[in-house]
């Protein structure tokens, strides 16, 4: 798994857990739908920093806290 299948499938797991859907996590977070999705989506993935802390903000925790997950404890190595 990549650093980008975890952070959008750490996202899901928080919604999961919230019991809301990415279309709220946007609203929040005060990104628009379109973001939420396309960081989603597989095939348009392009994640910001500043993306992952304001839907980190609407979901009222801290980056330590959503990096702080088994999900990112295994990636593999970015650099080849």
């Amino acid at each position: 798994m990549g650093v980008k299948d975890a952070v959008a499938a750490r996202f899901k797991e928080l919604c999961a857990e919230r019991g809301i859907t990415v279309n709220e996590l946007a609203t929040l977070s005060g990104v628009t739908p379109s973001t939420a999705y396309s960081m989603m989506d597989q095939s348009r993935r392009d994640i910001s920093v500043i993306t992952v802390k304001k839907f980190c903000d609407g979901l009222e925790i801290t980056l330590g806290e959503f990096f702080s997950a088994p999900v990112f404890d295994s990636l593999e190595q970015e650099i080849r």
